[in-house]
């Protein structure tokens, strides 16, 4: 990567802070892009829906790494689905034909948990047998359809040279606090805002969660080794809510409330790491870690 152009899509995000840096740690010349509103500084501001940006973006880079994308809880996929997932559709197909016609050495593109149906372990391969779950119908299929668009510019251009990965539940610091938060950072802000914990359902559903930092390390190892089919990033192990809410809960020495009158999503959501680890990647930072660092982060930005 020394001296190398790389394109960071989604380069205000959470996922992007860590892979940035480690791009910079091997001297490579960076370029982050992402809309005027993301959390991080970039370099180029813009809209990937636009084809004509996207094509001046990947004009001349050696390597890009596209994780543009909309991140948000079930609640915002039910009553936003056209807003959530559109755009991705669209993010999705402008960035693979300009990363293609760029001609750059590697592409990457950055797929989701949401494109599985519900099942006991989620493997790559399994995709395709199946249809997303119900409760990630809209953006899982416009993940699905990200992919497709890459692998059908493969398979037309004889061009191998592209990675999908397909990342877990992240969280980390630099996530998405607002409204439509996730579990992880959900939790968090309930817990510094307020004298009691109150949690979505029973605390039963499992999830499969990886720290971004480990999320970035992932990709980079994908693309530095060459891997160019789909790759799950995770953690490979079922955590319950009440085991995170617990973590959470600890840390701030807050009770925790339980509201069973509100939607859990999916019972079971664990990724097989087999090929992952097949390729020589495992994740580092354990749950009890990343959580603690991802409070520390956030009680510091908000001192």
């Amino acid at each position: 990567m020394k001296n190398k152009s790389v394109l960071v899509t989604g380069g205000g995000g959470m996922v992007a802070h860590f892979l940035i840096k480690l791009l910079k740690d091997l001297d490579a010349n960076v370029t982050r892009v992402d809309l005027p509103t993301s959390q991080l500084p970039v370099d180029i501001e813009g809209d990937l829906r636009s084809r004509k940006f996207c094509e001046e973006i990947c004009e001349g880079k050696d390597f890009i790494f596209n994780l543009a994308g909309l991140k948000g809880s079930p609640k915002r996929v039910i009553e936003s689905p056209a807003t959530f997932s559109v755009p991705q559709v669209q993010f999705g197909a402008n960035m693979a034909e300009a990363a293609f016609n760029s001609k750059c050495k590697w592409y990457l593109y950055t797929s989701s948990v949401g494109v599985y149906h519900p099942a006991e372990v989620f493997y790559e391969d399994d995709v395709w047998e199946t249809f997303p779950s119900k409760h990630d119908w809209y953006p899982g299929w416009a993940k699905r359809m990200g992919e497709l668009n890459v692998q059908s510019y493969m398979e037309e251009t004889n061009n191998k040279n592209c990675s999908i990965v397909r990342p877990a539940n992240v969280y980390g610091p630099y996530d998405n606090f607002g409204e439509w938060s996730m579990v992880v950072p959900s939790l968090i802000k309930k817990a510094f805002e307020n004298d009691v914990l109150e949690v979505w359902g029973d605390g039963s559903p499992i999830r499969d969660l990886i720290y971004a930092e480990d999320v970035a390390r992932g990709m980079l190892h994908m693309v530095q080794n060459e891997v160019n089919e789909p790759v799950n990033l995770a953690s490979g192990t079922g955590v319950t809510i009440k085991e995170v809410a617990e973590i959470v809960s600890k840390y701030f020495g807050k009770e925790i409330k339980w509201d069973t009158t509100k939607p859990m999503g999916d019972m079971k959501r664990i990724m097989s790491t087999e090929r992952a680890e097949s390729y020589g990647f495992t994740p580092n930072v354990s749950l009890t870690e990343g959580i603690h660092n991802t409070i520390e982060w956030y009680l510091k930005i908000n001192e």
